[in-house]
């Protein structure tokens, strides 16, 4: 091939990418020099986003829906129809943990609707979903997860109340400690 003293970082590379298997493989203990846009891939990076992740409503289609913390103090606010009430309580730093990221695999996001009439215009909870309220701190009858409710015109001016604590089950907890 060619003499060692001839092959630069440069020719290295582009050895490498055509007899990847003939070179050993090294990392520079320098940086590496700029190379030509044709020998690097494009970098892209997405927007930014808080940890709801939910879209502000349009003007004319706000649904309304009032959190009760666990001090009672009632936080009202507009929402789009689709968002579900776990995204909508971090996305305003209300105290609601969502421990499995909103897929119905723990009981942190549950919360107690305040209406029994408004409770039942809510589609009916899945079977994970009552599996879950059963491990649920301050279970009632008009128990939900959080997570598993999206904001629809049929329940526009829902009022949900924060159970005082919630339950975190992790495998630590079931682990002998000696």
């Amino acid at each position: 091939m060619f003499p060692r003293a001839v092959i630069t970082s440069t020719t290295r590379l582009l050895l490498r990418q055509s007899h990847s298997h003939f070179l050993p493989r090294r990392t520079p203990a320098f940086p590496s020099p700029i190379l030509p846009s044709s020998l690097t891939r494009p970098f892209s990076t997405t927007s930014l986003r808080k940890h709801g992740h939910t879209t502000p409503p349009k003007p004319g289609e706000e649904l309304y829906v009032t959190f009760i913390d666990k001090s009672s103090n009632p936080h009202k606010f507009a929402v789009s129809a689709g968002e579900n009430l776990l995204d909508i309580a971090q996305e305003h730093d209300l105290d609601m943990e969502g421990a499995c990221g909103g897929s119905a695999a723990c009981s942190t996001c549950h919360v107690i609707v305040v209406d029994d009439a408004m409770y039942e215009r809510i589609p009916e909870p899945e079977d994970d979903e009552n599996d879950m309220l059963d491990l649920a701190f301050g279970l009632t009858e008009t128990s939900r997860l959080g997570c598993q409710v999206k904001m629809s015109k049929e329940i526009d001016g829902l009022v949900v109340k924060l159970p005082s604590m919630t339950r975190n089950l992790q495998s630590s907890d079931f682990s002998k400690k000696g």
